[in-house]
């Protein structure tokens, strides 16, 4: 396999993945203004508070920095652990993201993804 039909094949699974989760997205979004994002499937609990619900921001040049973006569209681990601190609010840490549960780094790495694809080929998947 070539590399572009390796890319190809990455960026279609990419965006069906991330049509996927926008709709899920979209789905946990109550009131107008009011964004809830994505709900944990584990919440996560620190020094006294819970948190259920991460926002992910669009990743700039800046939050990509020292990444492959290759192994960000593959959502390795480790290209995860380092992105989603820089992305995400409430700010999600390291070790937060190194312990949880995979579905929540899934829906988050989804997410992710979906930012990366370019407008031009998101529309080409659109479920209709």
């Amino acid at each position: 396999m070539t590399t572009s039909n390796t890319t190809a094949t990455m960026l279609g699974a990419a965006v069906a993945a991330a049509s996927t989760a926008s709709a899920a997205t979209t789905e946990h979004l109550n009131a107008p203004g009011i964004p809830v994002g994505i709900a944990l499937d584990a919440p996560i609990q620190r020094s006294g508070q819970t948190i259920t619900h991460v926002q992910v921001r669009k990743p700039n040049a800046g939050a990509l920095r020292g990444l492959s973006l290759v192994e960000v569209l593959q959502m390795n681990v480790t290209a995860l652990q380092t992105l989603l601190p820089r992305v995400t609010e409430p700010p999600l840490l390291k070790q937060e993201v190194a312990a949880m549960d995979p579905a929540d780094l899934v829906s988050l790495g989804t997410e992710v993804v979906g930012f990366l694809v370019p407008k031009a080929q998101r529309e080409a998947f659109q479920p209709e």
